[in-house]
């Protein structure tokens, strides 16, 4: 009796562990950004270009994540989560896929994914701020740099 008790302790420990590790590997997963062949630029860069108005700096995270940290000054926030991403991306451009327009998430990893998904919908010249806002193994990331940033204001 005590040896079955054992042997289900032994699988249901084995089950909790394969969960866990499966929730880690997971995890760590979404936190990979995809490789993107195309340009890739520093927050620095990215600030400077669209001061210059050189690109569209576009920040794709959610109005939280906005309010939480702001806007990077210069960015247009628009989310990447909403149904007419593309149409709102093409009105910002003025229809011209042709235009350089640089993607910046939080930490790098949705801006990358999406770069490569609009460069398959037909936008040419897509830059991944692949540092993103809170920094990356790219780098620090437009907060700690001490780049300016706006309050995002919802109704504006």
């Amino acid at each position: 009796m005590a040896e079955q008790g054992n042997r289900t302790r032994r699988w249901v420990l084995l089950g909790v562990g394969g969960a866990v590790a499966g929730g880690f590997a997971i995890r760590e997963y979404r936190l990979i950004p995809q490789d993107y062949a195309g340009d890739q630029i520093s927050v620095s860069s990215a600030h400077r270009l669209a001061q210059e108005g050189a690109v569209y700096l576009v920040d794709i995270r959610t109005p939280r994540e906005w309010r939480a940290t702001g806007v990077g000054d210069g960015a247009y926030p628009i989310d990447m989560r909403r149904d007419d991403f593309v149409q709102a991306l093409d009105r910002l451009t003025g229809g011209n896929r042709a235009a350089a327009v640089a993607l910046i998430c939080a930490r790098g990893v949705r801006s990358a994914r999406l770069s490569n998904q609009l460069t398959e919908a037909g936008f040419t010249h897509i830059i991944d701020v692949s540092e993103g806002m809170l920094g990356s193994a790219a780098g620090p990331g437009w907060v700690r740099a001490g780049l300016p940033v706006n309050d995002y204001n919802e109704g504006a």
